[in-house]
């Protein structure tokens, strides 16, 4: 495995508890402490803080956690703009990007090997090609590698902050004025797989301006100027304006707080989106090889496209 930029500083421990769902942080840090996992190649304690880069071997867990190889899966893709360095995907909600445990495949990497036949290896067997990530519920635009070096310079635009990474959702209540959010992220001392506002996280700033504003609704485009974990839900969470039909960032528990009056109609527009309503619709970036800048627009899925329809009939 290697460490992403978003899962830097965590706990070596913490971090491979993620990934192994089966064994008790004890048994992890066990295995640890005989030596059985090693950072690029050298042992550590399980208090280690790993570094986005770093090569996390494990030596000791059963195969059966681990494919030796993902084999090429036939799965439509949208396809946004491709050449021979490139492609960038329209993902929709639903596809994880890369295999893990509980997902090893059906993933976004089985739809690309069966697509290109080339993809960089950065990232290692588990994320060919891949530079940065969407949530699995959240759908849109998302940059992957065709070459290692195209790899380095998408991935160091990104580092520099001049990827242009637009986004649009609807989020619950009135949000009155535009403005950016610069609350550090970090990972939740309560549930390993959320994320959360913490002092001792990583820096996080969103960028936010008001749209159409309905009821109880409010239409927001985002601009990432940082891409953490979770970083728009759990900003906006944080805002007290979650993403509507959020699961995880109380984007649907929120209808119990709303004015009798517009309960039952929160309760049929959360119908008609079984997830958060999030979406991924501009992605600007210069591209590797040519230097040529790429501004790219998706637009809103279909069951977005019914929310706001529906949100906005009186």
């Amino acid at each position: 495995m290697v460490v992403a930029d978003e899962e830097e500083k965590q706990r070596l421990d913490l971090y491979l508890s993620g990934y192994l769902p089966d064994l008790s942080r004890s048994r992890i840090q066990q295995l640890i402490q005989e030596g059985a996992v090693r950072i690029n190649g050298g042992a550590v304690k399980p208090s280690y803080r790993v570094r986005a880069g770093d090569c996390v071997a494990v030596e000791m867990i059963p195969k059966a956690h681990f494919p030796l190889q993902l084999e090429a899966e036939s799965i439509p893709l949208s396809v946004a703009y491709e050449d021979g360095h490139l492609l960038v995907v329209d993902k929709p909600a639903g596809m994880v990007v890369h295999p893990a445990p509980g997902s090893w495949s059906g993933t976004l990497v089985h739809a690309l090997l069966a697509h290109c036949d080339d993809l960089s290896g950065i990232n290692g067997v588990l994320r060919p090609g891949i530079v940065h990530r969407l949530d699995r519920n959240t759908s849109g635009l998302l940059v992957v590698a065709k070459s290692d070096v195209a790899h380095r310079h998408l991935a160091a635009q990104l580092e520099s902050r001049t990827v242009r990474r637009g986004y649009t959702t609807l989020v619950w209540g009135r949000v009155e004025e535009s403005g950016a959010i610069d609350a550090p992220i970090g990972r939740s001392a309560r549930d390993r797989k959320k994320m959360g506002v913490r002092a001792d996280g990583r820096r996080a700033v969103t960028h936010y301006a008001v749209g159409e504003e309905f009821a109880f609704l409010t239409q927001l485009d985002l601009r990432l100027e940082t891409g953490r974990t979770h970083q728009i839900r759990v900003h906006l969470q944080h805002l007290g304006h979650p993403v509507f039909g959020d699961p995880d960032y109380s984007g649907r528990s929120l209808v119990r707080g709303v004015a009798q009056q517009h309960r039952r109609r929160a309760e049929e527009l959360l119908a008609l989106i079984p997830r958060q309503a999030l979406h991924a619709r501009h992605l600007g970036f210069v591209h590797p090889v040519t230097g040529e800048r790429i501004e790219l627009e998706s637009p809103l899925p279909e069951n977005m496209t019914r929310l706001f329809e529906a949100a906005r009939r009186p």
